[in-house]
């Protein structure tokens, strides 16, 4: 996730989904891309966003980066609350809305990095979901995704403790520092080198950009179930 640079111009990468596993918007953009968009979903690179802790926030700063962030209003987190709802039935999906407390997001995305590191990252994004979305659990719970390491045929104890680890902590901040070089201020967020989509419903507008590069039938472009702007306006990493 370098995005090495020569003689000053940007090389050519991979589109980007940037997903956060707290935002319920990027949980319907996920839906969106496997079910839509299959060989979308397979073509670009996952980049997780996620709010910092202290300590991350301490190696940001060092790295001379800095995180985008608005907080939420109570009648905002109350909109998202009622347009995920109609967003989920619209698209046959049911949901539980989890119960954050003290939550810290290195935790669940750390544990991202190192099962796609073994190649599992969507497996695990699969399994963070249901947890989630599905069962209400606390994904920041090192015992949840603890028990993600049968199912995905990794070390649990591994997953669980990324955030203890510095290897993976300097890689979770080059992720941070991605995600202010990108522009990513909200999440779901796609790329396409200088290109950005902000949103589940720029989601169509960001594969027909990549019609002539990504193969297979994913021409199938239907409206949005309401019509909505489904987006974490203005906050970083989605509500919960």
């Amino acid at each position: 996730m370098s995005g090495a640079r020569a003689g000053g111009a940007r090389r050519r990468r991979p589109p980007r989904f940037y997903f956060s596993l707290r935002s319920p918007y990027s949980w319907l953009a996920r839906h969106d891309l496997l079910t839509r968009y299959p060989a979308v979903a397979a073509a670009v690179e996952w980049v997780p966003f996620f709010e910092p802790d202290a300590e991350s926030e301490r190696l940001l700063a060092a790295a001379g980066g800095t995180f985008p962030y608005s907080p939420m209003s109570a009648a905002k987190h109350r909109y998202i609350l009622q347009d995920v709802r109609r967003l989920a039935a619209g698209r046959g999906l049911s949901f539980t809305w989890p119960v954050d407390r003290d939550p810290v997001w290195e935790v669940p995305h750390l544990g991202y990095l190192v099962a796609a590191s073994h190649g599992r990252g969507r497996e695990y994004v699969a399994l963070a979901a249901r947890a989630r979305w599905e069962r209400g659990e606390d994904i920041c719970d090192r015992s949840v995704i603890k028990g993600f390491g049968p199912e995905l045929g990794l070390d649990g104890g591994e997953l669980a403790s990324a955030a203890d680890d510095p290897g993976r902590r300097a890689e979770g901040v080059r992720v941070l520092l991605e995600i202010e070089r990108d522009g990513v201020f909200g999440v779901p967020f796609f790329t396409d080198h200088y290109d950005k989509y902000w949103g589940v419903d720029r989601l169509p507008a960001f594969v027909a950009g990549l019609a002539d590069r990504v193969p297979g039938p994913d021409d199938r472009e239907e409206p949005l179930p309401g019509g909505q702007r489904s987006v974490d306006d203005g906050h970083a990493g989605g509500c919960g």
